[in-house]
């Protein structure tokens, strides 16, 4: 049940980014467009030159004041995708991916690491009485309804034990080792979009580097316009990909931080437990 709630989460993530994914590139498809067909207009108008020009200003007034309320009235989300246009929306569309696959990682390690946590003092005081009593099978019975890994282990305890304490203690060490592995599965794919945001906004920097030189090339002449134009689009998708890196380390230390929590409550749990089961030998051979 828990996998299953977990995948839909996971799906559910990746869903809720494609119409974003969409919308940017119908948004960077439409402004090149634009400009394509600006640079197909006829540039021979037989216009006054004076009137033109203060046509033009008046316009350039207009559109600053225009430019100024609507910044005031975006938000950050309009904003954010207002410079993921400006970025190439084709290519910051491999950004964008990298954070919504990193975040659905982490969404579920979080989930499943939270739903692992148990009071394990009460939990341990509930064993150890049990099996002090001799009730060692409902002991197994409690560790078998309690979920999480202090309880998975303390039953592997439980299972062996009518062998010896070597046996015992060997055998709960063994499996907390698969309990730590099994916390920390999907934290690699973490680490991996944690290395690729940034390593994608670098690529981005040297294809920005790549397009201004090539207008450069193609207009003849070394203009501000066309320089700085490259060099937004190598700025941004560096920026966005430092960003992306720096959220899902956030979250990838957090979900260490649960792991280091829930191992450190299996060790506890496991000194606990070996304790109740020497005790445990000992009154069977004094009888």
């Amino acid at each position: 049940m828990i996998r299953l709630v977990l995948k839909y989460c996971f799906v559910l993530v990746l869903l809720m980014s494609i119409p974003v994914v969409v919308e940017a590139q119908q948004a960077s498809d439409s402004a090149l467009k634009e400009q394509v067909a600006k640079e197909m207009a006829p540039d021979s108008v037989a216009v006054d030159e004076d009137l033109q020009m203060d046509a033009v200003a008046d316009s350039v007034a207009a559109d600053e004041d225009l430019l100024a309320e609507e910044e005031e009235s975006k938000g950050v989300y309009q904003t954010l995708k207002t410079k993921f246009i400006e970025g190439n929306a084709g290519f910051m569309s491999l950004v964008a991916l990298a954070l919504v696959l990193g975040l659905a990682f982490c969404i579920e390690r979080i989930i499943y690491l939270t739903m692992s946590e148990i009071n394990t003092k009460r939990f341990m005081g509930e064993v150890d009485k049990l099996i002090e009593s001799g009730d060692i099978e409902g002991a197994k019975e409690l560790c078998r309804n309690t979920r999480g890994p202090v309880a998975s282990v303390c039953y592997q305890g439980l299972v062996r034990i009518d062998e010896p304490t070597e046996e015992v203690e060997r055998s709960v060490a063994n499996y907390g080792s698969v309990m730590v592995a099994n916390m920390e599965k999907g934290c690699s794919w973490i680490t991996l979009f944690i290395a690729m945001a940034p390593s994608l906004g670098f690529l981005g920097t040297v294809i920005g580097m790549v397009m201004a030189f090539d207008q450069i090339q193609s207009a003849g002449d070394i203009s501000p316009t066309i320089v700085a134009a490259g060099m937004k689009v190598a700025l941004i998708t560096t920026i966005f990909g430092i960003i992306v890196a720096l959220i899902l380390q956030l979250f990838y230390n957090y979900i260490l931080t649960k792991i280091e929590h829930l191992t450190v409550e299996m060790e506890d749990a496991a000194i606990t437990l070996m304790d109740s089961i020497v005790k445990y030998h000992d009154r069977n051979e004094a009888k």
